[in-house]
């Protein structure tokens, strides 16, 4: 991060707020089993977990032709994805992590989640501590496309030398490359980033987060 002072962290979900892998895996085979197909398999799943809903439809029933697309879209808006909650697992330490860094810095999200991402903010008790959420709904091309990244740092005034990104997946990595934005890999070692953590306490002891003068 240079001389510049952390002003910002931007947050993905999916694998970084919550270990959702499990949910995920549940709400979009159920999609396939309403319409005849066989479960995913694991590179479905992969691919399902890091994607946004479009992408990952397209991609699940690919080899199914004959389903109209318009009808998979017009199912799931009308499934309720309450059920798939329980499936979903908050880092032990997110909230931990929260009260230590709201006063400090400003907090933001960029997901490829859509229309689950409200219901999850208020099941979860999320909403405050969060300025802004940008959703794959929201920003005019979701993820890895940067303009998640660019509505958040124009909506603080904020530099891209002075925001870090918490993400988990190549997605991510992306996201934040073509703005050459600085990226935490959460519990991805074999991921390409300036960091790497386990946890989120253990961000607290990387270099951007122990400057000595914080921002405002």
């Amino acid at each position: 991060m240079s001389q510049q002072v952390l002003k910002l962290v931007i947050f993905d979900c999916d694998g970084v707020l919550f270990d959702s892998r499990e949910a995920n895996r549940a709400y979009y085979n159920r999609l396939l089993e309403q319409f005849g197909c066989p479960p995913m398999d694991e590179e479905e799943v992969d691919f399902v977990h890091i994607h946004n809903v479009t992408d990952s439809v397209a991609h699940i029933f690919r080899d199914c032709p004959e389903i109209a697309r318009e009808e998979v879209d017009l199912y799931r808006t009308e499934l309720d994805y309450t059920p798939y909650l329980k499936h979903m697992i908050m880092e032990p330490d997110l909230m931990d992590f929260l009260r230590i860094i709201k006063p400090l810095y400003h907090t933001a999200i960029s997901t490829n989640r859509t229309t689950t991402m409200p219901m999850i903010l208020d099941i979860f008790q999320l909403r405050p501590w969060f300025e802004q959420v940008v959703t794959a709904l929201d920003a005019p091309r979701p993820k890895p496309a940067p303009d998640g990244l660019q509505m958040i740092l124009s909506n603080f005034g904020v530099k891209v030398e002075e925001a870090v990104y918490i993400g988990d997946s190549e997605v991510d990595r992306e996201h934040t490359r073509s703005l050459g934005m600085e990226l935490i890999a959460f519990k991805n070692p074999s991921l390409e980033a300036e960091y790497h953590v386990d946890s989120f306490m253990a961000i607290t002891q990387l270099a951007p987060f122990l400057t000595v003068e914080r921002s405002a």
